[in-house]
């Protein structure tokens, strides 16, 4: 049975699989960029692929916590077009 690589969702907090996630990226440079491919370096933080994480994810600042510094707004309306 091989190894399906999990990660955390910022919002609600789960453990889900990677590949169910909607990967955010802050580059070594401090730009923030979604990862649809999952592939870019740099600090990664997951958010489920749903509306509900999204939102709480906006209302708690989740991804300012995450990357310790203040993300722009248009971030959140790009992962709002992913979904």
């Amino acid at each position: 049975m091989p190894n399906i690589p999990k990660r955390r969702c910022v919002s609600c907090m789960q453990m889900k699989p990677k590949s169910t996630l909607l990967k955010v990226v802050k580059s070594k440079d401090g730009e923030i960029k979604i990862d649809v491919r999952q592939k870019l370096e740099g600090r990664g933080a997951y958010i489920c692929k749903n509306a509900e994480c999204l939102d709480n994810c906006k209302k708690k600042n989740r991804l300012n916590m995450a990357f310790k510094m203040n993300v722009d707004k248009r971030i959140y309306e790009d992962l709002e077009k992913e979904l």
